[in-house]
Formats: C-alpha cells, sequence, structure tokens
C-alpha cells in the first residue's frame, strides 16, 4: 500500500466508516518471451500438456472479434485469434502477424502519416490450414467498415483508402486524413479468414461466428452455455507456444463463489474480474498461491445517462459527486487496496492530469447546491424541479456483492439530500447487452478501460459520433456532446507530436473533470491470482485480457 494510499485512509474518520458498516503505456519490432520470438522464428513444446481453467464472472458469448463485445470476450479472442500487431506490458507496439512495426522511421509510415506499407509473416496458416495472407487483411478492414456489418468500432477503420494487395506478404492503404492513434487500434483488430466469412450471406450471422477460426495459439473447441468455453492447443502456431493442451474458460456469475474456487483449486487462474479486494489479505497467504497487485488501466464509476432529465443539469451531477463517501468505500469495502481518481486516464499513463480539482465529500454542500439550483423538495423527501423527480435506477451486474454493497452505501447518502437512487441490477448478459449499449438505463455502476492499448485518444466514449443511441458508432454511453471536447479529440487524433498530444488531451480531461458524464469512484489494482505452478503468467494493463499471452503459459 503507497503511502497516499494509507493517508486518504487513516485520516478518514470512523464516523464514517460506521456508517458505511450499517449501510451492509514507443515502437519496437519485437519483444522475447512475451509476445512469442522476433519474427519468423519460434518455440514449439514437444508437445502441450495440460489444462488450464480460467474464473471469470462474465461469460463470454461473442466470438466474432469484430463485433461488439466485453472484456471477458476478449480473452477469447487473444486466444484464437491473431492480430497485425500486439501491445506488451510496458506499452511497446510488437509484431503479430506482421513482421515488423511500420514506422515513420523505417518507411512503413509516410512522413505525412497518410501512406502505410505493412509486411506479413509468410508462415502463419488458418486453423483449417488455409495459408493466411495480404487478402485476409484486406477483407478484414474492409468488412469492418461494411456499413451491413455490425462493427465493434469502425474508428480509424473509416478512413481508410485505396487498400491495395501488393503480395501476399505485403499490403498498402492510404489514410484520408492522419490519425495517429491507429497503430493502437490495430493491435486490437484481429484478422478474420476472408476463405469463410467471405462466403457468407450474411456475416452478422454466419455459423462462423459460433465456431471460429483464427491463426492463434489456440483452436476452438466447444461452448457449454452458462457454463464454459473450452479451447484446444494449435501445435501449428507460428508464434512461442502453446504449452498447455486444453484453456478453459469457466463462467462463475457470483465473485466470492469464484474466489472459494480459487482457494479450492477448482480454478487455476482467476480471471475478470479478478480477485476482490476483501480478499486479497487472505489470498496472499493461501499456500501454492501466487498472487499479485497491478495497477488497472480501467475505471469505477457511476455512469449517468445524460439524455435523462435529471442529469441534463450540472448543479445535479455535481451534487451527487459531492455527496458520494469515496474514502469509506474504499476503506471499509475495498481494503485500502484501490485508489481514487478524477478522471479517466490511467495515473501511470504519460497522458495523466494529475493536478485535476479533487472530489469532496459534504451533504452539506451538495444540499445546498441543489437549493441554489431549484431542485426543492416534495411531500416525500425527494427534490423536483420543473415536474422532474429527482429519482433514478442504478444497476450494474448482480452478483457482485462488492458493488452491491456500494450502491447501498450510496443509496443511503443520496436519500440524505433528498435524492432517490433505486438499484436495479441485472445479469451480465443482459446488463451489457443492449441496455448499456443503447443507453436504456439511467444509471449504472461500472468499470470501464478507456485507452486503446496505451494510445490517449477517447473519441469512442466521449465524441458525440460514438453516440450509439443516436446512431453513431462507437461506445459514448452516456451520450455526453460538448462542442470542445469534439474538436479536440479529432485534432489530438490528427497529432503525432507526444508532447502536443498530452496538452490536448490535459484539457480533454479537464473539461470531462468540469462536465462530470460520469462519477469517478476509483482506479483499481487488479488483483491478480494463479496456482503457483503455472509459469509465463504476465500482467498486462494495455490489454483488456490476463489471457493476453496464454501461449506461453505452462506447468512447472
Amino acid at each position: 500500500m503507497t503511502t497516499d494510499q494509507k493517508t486518504f485512509i487513516e485520516d478518514h474518520s470512523r464516523r464514517d466508516a460506521l456508517r458505511l458498516m450499517a449501510a451492509s503505456a514507443a515502437t519496437g519490432v519485437f519483444a522475447a518471451n512475451l509476445l512469442g520470438q522476433p519474427a519468423h522464428a519460434q518455440t514449439r513444446p514437444a508437445a502441450p500438456k495440460g489444462r488450464v481453467v480460467v474464473g471469470v464472472t462474465q461469460e463470454p458469448t461473442v466470438f466474432n472479434p469484430l463485433m461488439p463485445h466485453l472484456e471477458v470476450d476478449d480473452s477469447v479472442a487473444f486466444s484464437v485469434f491473431d492480430a497485425l500487431f500486439r501491445i506488451d506490458p510496458k506499452g511497446v507496439i510488437v509484431p503479430n502477424l506482421a513482421a515488423e512495426v511500420p514506422s515513420q522511421t523505417n518507411g512503413g509510415i509516410s512522413a505525412d502519416g497518410l501512406k502505410w506499407r505493412v509486411r506479413l509473416r509468410n508462415d502463419v496458416r488458418w486453423h483449417d490450414g488455409t495459408a493466411f495472407t495480404a487478402e485476409d487483411v484486406k477483407f478484414t478492414l474492409e468488412l469492418i467498415v461494411n456499413p451491413k456489418f455490425r462493427a465493434w468500432r469502425t474508428t480509424g477503420h473509416s478512413l481508410l483508402r485505396d487498400i491495395t494487395v501488393v503480395s501476399p506478404t505485403e499490403i498498402t492503404w492510404r489514410m484520408e486524413q492522419p490519425f495517429a492513434p491507429y497503430l493502437s487500434y490495430l493491435t486490437e483488430t484481429f484478422m478474420v479468414p476472408k476463405h469463410l466469412l467471405g462466403a457468407a450471406a450474411n456475416p452478422n450471422e454466419a455459423p462462423f461466428n459460433l465456431a471460429p477460426v483464427g491463426t492463434g495459439a489456440f483452436k476452438w473447441g466447444k461452448r457449454v452455455a452458462g457454463d464454459h468455453v473450452e479451447l484446444l492447443a494449435n501445435p501449428g502456431y507460428h508464434g512461442e507456444g502453446p504449452y498447455i493442451e486444453r484453456l478453459v474458460f469457466k463462467y462463475i456469475p457470483d465473485a466470492t463463489v469464484m474466489y472459494t474456487q480459487f482457494r479450492s483449486g477448482d480454478i487455476d487462474v482467476a480471471g475478470r474480474a479478478f480477485i476482490t479486494p476483501d480478499h486479497h489479505k487472505e489470498a496472499t497467504n493461501l499456500p501454492d498461491r501466487t498472487v499479485t497487485l497491478v495497477p488497472s488501466g480501467s475505471v469505477e464509476s457511476i455512469y449517468l445517462n445524460l439524455e435523462k432529465p435529471q442529469f441534463r443539469d450540472r448543479a445535479v451531477r455535481e451534487a451527487l459527486y459531492m455527496a458520494i463517501d469515496r474514502l469509506a468505500i474504499l476503506k471499509e469495502l475495498y481494503h485500502g487496496v484501490n485508489r481514487p481518481t478524477e478522471t479517466f486516464m490511467p495515473p501511470q499513463s504519460f497522458y495523466y492530469k494529475p493536478d485535476l480539482p479533487k472530489q469532496e465529500f459534504s451533504l452539506e454542500r451538495a444540499a445546498k447546491l441543489l437549493d441554489q439550483a431549484g431542485w426543492k423538495r416534495g411531500p416525500d423527501g425527494i427534490r423536483v424541479k420543473d415536474g422532474v423527480r429527482l429519482s433514478f435506477n442504478n444497476s450494474t451486474t448482480s452478483g457482485n456483492s462488492l458493488r452491491e454493497q456500494a450502491q447501498q452505501f450510496i443509496q443511503q447518502t443520496f436519500a440524505q439530500i433528498g435524492v432517490e437512487m433505486k438499484i436495479l441490477n441485472h445479469p451480465a448478459a443482459v446488463m451489457f447487452g443492449d441496455f448499456w449499449a443503447k443507453s436504456q438505463y439511467d444509471t449504472a455502476m461500472v468499470g470501464i478501460t478507456y485507452l486503446i492499448a496505451s494510445d490517449p485518444d477517447v473519441t469512442l466514449r466521449f465524441h458525440t459520433r460514438a453516440i450509439v443511441a443516436k446512431g453513431g458508432r462507437g461506445s459514448n454511453n452516456a451520450q455526453y456532446s460538448n462542442p470542445e471536447v469534439d474538436e479536440l479529440l479529432d485534432k489530438g487524433s490528427r497529432t503525432f507530436d507526444p508532447q502536443a498530444r498530452r496538452e490536448i488531451y490535459h484539457r480533454v480531461q479537464e473539461i470531462i473533470r468540469r462536465d462530470l458524464p460520469f462519477l469517478p469512484l476509483f482506479t483499481p489494482n487488479i488483483v491478480y491470482g494463479r496456482k503457483a505452478r503455472i509459469q509465463g503468467f504476465v500482467p498486462n494493463t494495455n490489454t483488456r485480457s490476463e489471457a493476453w499471452n496464454a501461449a506461453g503459459w505452462k506447468w512447472a
């Protein structure tokens, strides 16, 4: 625990604790031993052995990696598929299907950032034995922007023009305008096979989506709905590994039950949502287990649907934020494992702005702010303005006991300032379906990773054109719209100089902090847990998956 963590915990009053209890990150060419060997080299085990079971609290259900999906689906995608590039734990972009990472230095990207050339490995095959070529890359990039295809994200991809297959191992394209984050986007753009999906009448409904074929270290095995997904070793993999014969993602909806199964040995790795902070101390003392605390790239927050009349008034958003006792929540529920934040940018990022206004818990000031804004208490004690009651639902995933306890505590403090927050939780499949993606919620307690790899571009989260509920493409679920932010995000995406970009994203953070489309709670420290005999496990907070390098896992 850091000195800052100890300070804010120790300085917090016992009164608040009791009240809470009552509420019950340079471009490179390769990174050996992380993504595999340098391009065109490989380490092949004599024969994959054993099985690793990864426990996850949300069920993987989307197996076409180009379609809208959640973090938990990425664990399967990283194992079954490959991208042109990947990003290592230090934030370095390295080759995957590509033979090298293009740059302005090596001539792969023109000086103006508009012309790109990517050279590919010549030893890659799809799981069905078909050779992977530049035709597959062209097909993938064109499918993403096909208006009839339900793509996860089109940002960056929509700028590509004149995609040309020069040879089976070389492809070029022109960018409509410079887009600095595009290399980072390509680290999460998994290639799909033209010979399979290209033949589908409707790629949204293709059989491939239920039994995918990739180039990754593991082949599709089977899915038992509501229970697990099983992957099998790909002995013909072009990179390092795999060393294990089977990789299983076991669905355990309750985080406490998942920890119990980790403690008993029924699962080998505690995957998303990892070991909860309340079990951190005990987990570190379990025999034959390795527990690691790693700073996360995500932020836990309460998201506000700004199209709801209750939240259009910024004074309401400020008052709600002021009425959340974050320090008590962090101490009593999260045992000091996590740390408060005021921004979406991870503290470990070069682009993080540390001097944003600090939230101060004060029910008195929150109530006064609402009074001044014209929100008056009605006969039932709930505030009303212009016929709108300050009442709303808050939703999160059912079975997440820590979030549920945090909801109860926040519900109690909100009630003291005349705000009614009703708890309406859903199973993950419902919570993160249209309910979340199309902004059908009132407020939501969620953990979000905002950056793509380590790039600071957050167009997908905060640009007006990323509001899905209004016909956009992206993940602006708060339906936040600010013309200055839109302009800054457009400028940032066209700027390659890191220092200039830093200034841009510092300003974005200032505006977001002022506007409060979401109420930051904390940035987590992830508690990774695995059996001590598993070797090759490397945390990487630049990805959304604990299994990003499962090809390198092996039993000692």
